[in-house]
């Protein structure tokens, strides 16, 4: 047998020595790249910017594209630049596992703009990523005359339960009189102004109308009993308005009626752009309109108000009043 010499046997040895030196040198781990987005699910838009009042709790909402197991998150909250909170929280899988997700609970005692930083730190797993998002702390504070987007954020809740008004970013009669019919909606009476309990309310979005009539088409509903004049398409409500219907000695006659006559402009005795239901009755503007009952038996509503009533209500169309 022919013997291999020294230099043969050393090249024969290197493919083993190397496969050895692989296999026994550490490999770098591979990190993952993530990215994440940040909503906040609570807060309330007022041109397109998200906002909330003091002491209301909103919620940031994360989500992390991957989602690697056991990573963390660190929080911040700052209040006009001052941190006001940290926390770490557990990134948790979602059902498919292409992604985790966190959440968190902020609550502002003040007003003031608010920044949220999140970030994860770099480590073996996954490399280094955050997001930010803001907010504003809205001043809870506002009366007749007052403008900014507090104002327009309550012009904005009273909008969509349906109350009528022209949102102008100034808190103005109508704000005045869509406050009032949502204040006779609740059985609280009769008031144009905010406290923090009606603030609460519309902010949580409660004090819908319950239409009575669902089948009955387009029509207008008069509750007698809160005061408060519904216009109503099917079951959706289109708009609601505050009214004084008939005092005791000359009640507002009760029933079902239709829109049978419409009197555009003043009529002699001060109606107001009028729809007629039944003979002399009839849904018109009256200055003044006050907050109690005290017509001849019409369904008086606010000046302002009654051409807005006027061109949405069609020869035909029922009208309802009721206790």
């Amino acid at each position: 047998m022919r013997r291999l010499g020294a230099a043969a046997v050393a090249a024969l040895m290197l493919p083993i020595a190397s496969a050895n030196a692989a296999a026994t040198s550490p490999t770098k781990p591979v990190q993952a790249k993530g990215s994440m987005q940040l909503t906040l699910p609570d807060a309330y838009w007022v041109k397109k910017q998200a906002v909330v009042v003091p002491n209301r709790t909103l919620h940031v909402h994360g989500v992390v594209v991957p989602y690697v197991k056991g990573q963390k998150v660190t929080v911040k909250a700052f209040l006009q630049n001052k941190l006001v909170k940290t926390v770490h929280l557990w990134i948790y899988p979602s059902k498919s596992g292409r992604y985790g997700w966190f959440n968190e609970s902020l609550s502002m005692p003040h007003p003031g703009s608010v920044l949220v930083q999140v970030t994860h730190a770099k480590n073996a797993a996954q490399r280094g990523f955050g997001s930010l998002r803001r907010y504003a702390v809205l001043n809870p504070s506002a009366g007749f005359g007052s403008t900014g987007p507090f104002v327009q954020l309550i012009q904005e809740r009273l909008r969509a339960l349906h109350f009528y008004l022209i949102e102008s970013g100034v808190y103005d009669s109508f704000t005045g009189w869509a406050l009032d019919a949502y204040h006779r909606l609740l059985g609280w009476g009769t008031s144009q102004t905010l406290d923090p309990k009606t603030i609460q309310y519309l902010l949580n979005g409660w004090g819908q109308f319950h239409v009575r009539f669902p089948n009955q088409g387009k029509h207008a509903e008069g509750d007698l009993a809160k005061q408060v004049l519904a216009l109503i398409n099917g079951s959706q409500v289109y708009a609601l308005y505050p009214i004084s219907s008939g005092k005791p000695s000359t009640p507002t006659i009760l029933g079902d009626f239709h829109v049978y006559s419409k009197v555009p402009g003043y009529l002699p005795d001060g109606m107001f752009f009028s729809n007629f239901f039944i003979g002399g009755y009839a849904i018109h503007g009256y200055n003044p309109a006050p907050d109690y009952p005290a017509s001849h038996g019409c369904m008086r509503v606010p000046i302002q108000d009654a051409i807005s009533i006027y061109n949405w209500l069609q020869i035909g169309n029922g009208v309802d009043t009721y206790y």
